[in-house]
């Protein structure tokens, strides 16, 4: 088996971002405890507290640029929605078409 090179080591959804700039309704809580709430900053919960506060679709803890590099800037914090799309995943291809970037296979286990 050989090893990954660099390039393959990297998460396609580091150079994507689409889940995180779909919708303003998506980056919602659902099954966080409140520890896990408490944890992610106050400055990027909605004002409902339902959610990832939003700057139009964008997820306000994203930075980067949209198909070319991005980053959640709270990735060890992200709430569960965010950690359940999977890159190539339904929602993920959703997303994707959104933003006009071709599909990506599913890497989900079968």
């Amino acid at each position: 088996m050989s090893a990954l090179t660099p390039i393959e080591a990297v998460s396609p959804c580091q150079s994507c971002g689409a889940c995180c700039a779909y919708s303003a309704n998506w980056p919602r809580f659902t099954v966080e405890d409140d520890a896990a709430l408490d944890a992610i900053p106050a400055n990027l919960v909605n004002e409902r507290l339902s959610g990832m506060r939003c700057d139009a679709d964008r997820c306000a803890a994203l930075s980067g640029t949209i198909g070319e590099t991005t980053a959640c800037t709270i990735y060890t914090l992200r709430p569960e929605v965010c950690r359940e799309c999977q890159p190539g995943d339904p929602e993920c291809a959703m997303a994707r078409r959104k933003h006009k970037l071709p599909p990506l296979p599913d890497a989900r286990p079968i």
